[in-house]
């Protein structure tokens, strides 16, 4: 059973400056509710237990009063919103931060947590919603999340392996991506961020990552010192080398990245056409809108 994951969340969100100055990006509204609840709920739902939510030290200080449970007295006030879109996390999921002193990338944010794991474990990435469909704050918790850490979890249940989620974007995308090769279901390659031409497929890592037990032992054969930022890339192809690394497809969702302002923007009013509380009203000014362009 996976019953820990771990959310990074200690990059420093340049692409988004100056907001990520007064809010983390993994703090941000999809429309009116946050990242990080998405993520946790969404841990929560494919059978964590227990979330590492690991941050710079500036985050957490902006977060401080939210993770630790100091709350603004709600009584009376939103009484149509359940109480659990008020908070991070539910009475099913324990959250505990962490804090990276210094962003260096994807591996070494996890191995600030991995200590406080036990066995297997989920990885997502705290900039990158996976959605089905859209809904809103009046229907908040793990019965509404994105299933996309749930297959993960199911297909590491099925063949023991650890496992990447892909996803296809177009031709234009694959160079902000790590893009990924398969034959079958396993991958047989990564390269970071490749040029257009360079792009062996249109399949994408997308933030969704179930690592082995012994990944702390397989981080200590790539030091940050260095392999630098590059060091998650040599840690999944080692898997790949031994014992093989699972693709699990998470085509049909969308992602919604929250590290580019254009990206996020897209995002928000995709999600706000998919949300029924929000698309009729927001489709009618789209269109009045475009008909003025």
């Amino acid at each position: 059973m996976i019953r820990d994951a771990i959310i990074l969340a200690g990059g420093l969100g340049t692409r988004m400056l100056p907001a990520s100055l007064y809010s983390p990006k993994e703090a941000l509204p999809l429309i009116d509710t946050p990242i990080l609840n998405h993520l946790v709920w969404e841990a929560e739902k494919a059978g964590a237990t227990r979330v590492h939510l690991v941050l710079s030290k500036r985050k957490r200080e902006i977060l401080d009063d939210f993770l630790e449970g100091k709350s603004i007295n709600f009584d009376g006030i939103r009484t149509d919103l359940p109480r659990d879109s008020l908070r991070l996390g539910t009475d099913g999921i324990e959250v505990v931060p962490h804090v990276q002193i210094e962003a260096g990338g994807v591996a070494d944010a996890i191995s600030v947590a991995i200590n406080h794991v036990d066995g297997p474990f989920l990885v997502l990435l705290g900039d990158m919603l996976l959605m089905e469909g859209g809904f809103g704050p009046s229907e908040s918790g793990p019965d509404y999340a994105s299933e996309a850490s749930k297959k993960l979890v199911s297909a590491y249940q099925e063949n023991g392996l650890p496992c990447v989620g892909v996803c296809r974007v177009g031709e234009d995308e694959v160079s902000n991506y790590g893009v990924v090769e398969i034959s079958g279901d396993m991958v047989v390659g990564i390269t970071e961020k490749p040029s257009r031409a360079e792009a062996k497929s249109d399949l994408v890592l997308c933030g969704r990552y179930i690592f082995p037990e012994n990944t702390s032992s397989i981080l200590q054969r790539f030091p940050l010192s260095e392999f630098g930022e590059m060091q998650s890339i040599y840690l999944l192809n080692h898997l790949i080398d031994n014992g093989g690394l699972n693709a699990v497809s998470l085509e049909g969702m969308e992602m919604y990245d929250s590290g580019d302002p254009i990206s996020w923007l897209k995002s928000q009013i995709d999600h706000g056409l998919r949300r029924g509380d929000t698309s009729s009203d927001l489709l009618e000014w789209l269109k009045e809108r475009m008909s003025r362009i």
